[in-house]
């Protein structure tokens, strides 16, 4: 996609995560890799204001803040960079404030694999970060780690990170997550919800291989 593309398809994206209620406000923020550098909603502006010519662009490769744009991006900015750079799978992230995902981060519980859904994030759960304060190099360390090899981490005491290939990936998983939260959540208020065991989760990771969200065909 050329820079021009991937700057509209951000600012639909951000559009999106409210409308389907799965953030409020400028709580979240999207980021997409391009080549050395990333374009990130910026700071503080309402998503129905939000023009392409906002989003920012960020450096991968600079230790401190480097970017291009009129307006400074969002103060998530570094967990954004350090995901990209660690994960070479990952070219999409979108941090939102859903309701359940965010209730769970405040009660610092994982989502476990009470739903072979949780297949698609490629691991046999949704790890919980303990809380560090929002645009620490802290709460960085703790996405990135929290994150491992997955796609999904709750944030302690705050919201959720996805990742994707694509941004269209991590809108799906986004939703995705969101729902794991609130069957997680619900079931557990009427019983214990049952875990399904490892060995299925893996065999479902791989068959979810050639699952979720596709290109459209040419």
């Amino acid at each position: 996609m050329s820079r021009s593309a991937i700057r509209d398809s951000i600012v639909r994206a951000a559009r999106e995560i409210n409308a389907l209620g799965i953030n409020q406000g400028t709580a979240g923020n999207i980021s997409v890799r391009d080549r050395d550098a990333m374009l990130i909603t910026p700071s503080g502006i309402p998503y129905a204001t939000m023009t392409s010519e906002m989003i920012a662009l960020v450096s991968l490769v600079e230790s401190d803040l480097a970017f291009e744009g009129p307006l400074e991006p969002s103060t998530e900015w570094r967990f954004h960079r350090d995901i990209l750079r660690a994960r070479k799978d990952v070219n999409a992230v979108v941090h939102t404030h859903p309701l359940y995902a965010t209730t769970l981060s405040v009660l610092q519980r994982d989502i476990p694999a009470a739903h072979y859904m949780i297949a698609a994030f490629g691991d046999n759960r949704i790890r919980c970060t303990d809380y560090a304060p929002y645009g620490t190099a802290e709460l960085s360390q703790l996405a990135v780690a929290g994150l491992g090899r997955a796609h999904g981490v709750l944030l302690g005491n705050h919201g959720a990170i996805v990742t994707g290939s694509n941004l269209d990936q991590a809108l799906w998983r986004a939703v995705e997550l969101e729902a794991l939260a609130k069957i997680y959540y619900l079931a557990s208020l009427a019983g214990t919800p049952v875990v399904l065991p490892d060995d299925e989760i893996a065999r479902t990771i791989e068959r979810f291989k050639n699952y979720g969200v596709k290109p459209p065909r040419g």
